[in-house]
């Protein structure tokens, strides 16, 4: 069945050209006002990693990795979940001076998401990476990076109104700060989803900090993988999306892991046989710049812009039958790489020497007559023509 929902009344503000115009505005614009306001640099990126390394995400701690087999290689290769330690090792290799970064276009495919108007198997986002110094790992400097991300979203905001006036969103510059602990004494009675919803609501612009602990009602909020931000300095941006009526994520982040926060959250998550990979005992060992990162995805980013309610409407993926027939009846056009296969019959040569194409007679309003459909071979060639012949019992191909 279909998670899809579609909002009543819903039409696409822009033509099928506009719109691939605007999402090519939008990752100009985007990618050039990140850059200036956080001094990143990029660089190309990996889409699958050696699975031995430890390198790949494990997002929640649960999801599986697209893994295949290399024979020349001699290992197998996992599709990035994300690209949050290889980053970071980047920043190491690339030497990175301290106050500078990278960002990199991340394409990655996540087999277990659960698909609706906001999830896909297909993910593409602007991954980002930041050496900072050991000062830096605090709460002031986050919200500082967190308000530049903001103002780079609004920028471009700004820039997409002006090149298609059709186009009203405008996100909310002002980033209200709470913590999971904060929003869940505020909403005691509500799922983690609920409280994102009415904090966004009421305040539009929402960085939600310290996911991944445990909460003093013995729950998450949401997971975090252990081993690369740390679960103290972290968060999500968070924007209420008046097409849908919701919460709307746009980025996950944070400041990562030193030894001591990876040596106490991997405990805590009960990981301990992760310090034996080699980006782990790198960490541990203290030979890993200190940094900040995140993942900013760009279909989103242009769902929020544009004002889509489907995340298909914007980036091309596999979807199941049941949602494209709904976006269909809504006349909504996904982007999707799945084409239908039909199977018919070839054409048949009837006894009068005439084509009969089945499929475009058999589909003809009734009483057409079949002579419409029918065409005639040339005299030469109905003289020639010989219905095929049948093999005797036994006998083997002409």
């Amino acid at each position: 069945m279909s998670k899809t929902t579609i909002p009543s009344g819903y039409r696409m503000p822009l033509s099928n050209n506009e719109l691939q115009r605007a999402i090519e505005l939008i990752h100009q614009e985007f990618q050039h006002s990140l850059c200036v306001r956080l001094n990143l640099h990029r660089v190309s990126a990996p889409l699958f990693v050696d699975g031995r390394t430890g390198l790949n995400d494990d997002l929640n701690g649960v999801e599986r990795p697209v893994s295949f087999d290399i024979p020349d290689v001699g290992t197998d290769g996992q599709v990035v979940h994300s690209l949050a330690k290889w980053k970071r090792l980047a920043l190491k290799r690339y030497e990175f001076p301290e106050g500078t970064g990278l960002y990199t276009n991340m394409n990655a495919i996540r087999r277990d998401e659960e698909v609706d108007n906001l999830h896909s198997i297909y993910v593409d986002q602007w991954d980002w990476e930041k050496h900072i110094s050991p000062k830096d790992r605090n709460v002031l400097y986050l919200k500082e990076t967190v308000r530049d991300i903001v103002g780079a979203i609004c920028d471009t905001s700004a820039a997409l109104r002006n090149a298609f006036p059709a186009l009203t969103f405008k996100p909310d510059r002002d980033v209200y700060f709470i913590t999971t602990q904060e929003l869940e004494d505020r909403y005691p009675d509500l799922t983690p989803n609920e409280r994102e919803v009415e904090i966004c609501r009421k305040h539009h612009t929402v960085f939600l900090m310290q996911i991944g602990k445990t909460l003093a009602s013995g729950k998450r909020h949401d997971g975090r993988a252990p081993d690369y931000d740390d679960w103290e300095l972290n968060g999500d941006i968070l924007m209420w999306n008046p097409i849908l009526e919701r919460s709307f994520e746009l980025s996950s982040m944070g400041i990562r892991v030193d030894a001591a926060a990876l040596d106490r959250q991997l405990t805590a998550a009960n990981c301990n046989q992760r310090r034996e990979l080699p980006f782990h005992k790198m960490l541990l060992n203290g030979q890993l710049p200190q940094s900040i990162g995140g993942g900013i995805g760009q279909s989103r980013l242009c769902m929020l812009l544009i004002g889509t309610c489907h995340i298909g409407e914007v980036q091309v993926s596999l979807w199941d039958a049941d949602t494209m027939k709904t976006c269909e009846d809504a006349g909504i056009t996904l982007l999707k790489s799945k084409v239908p296969i039909k199977k018919s019959r070839p054409p048949q040569i009837t006894a009068g020497g005439f084509f009969r194409p089945f499929r475009a007679f058999e589909n003809a309003p009734a009483g057409t007559p079949a002579g419409v459909f029918s065409h005639p071979l040339s005299g030469a060639a109905r003289r020639q023509w010989r219905p095929p012949r049948t093999p005797a019992p036994g006998a083997g191909p002409p």
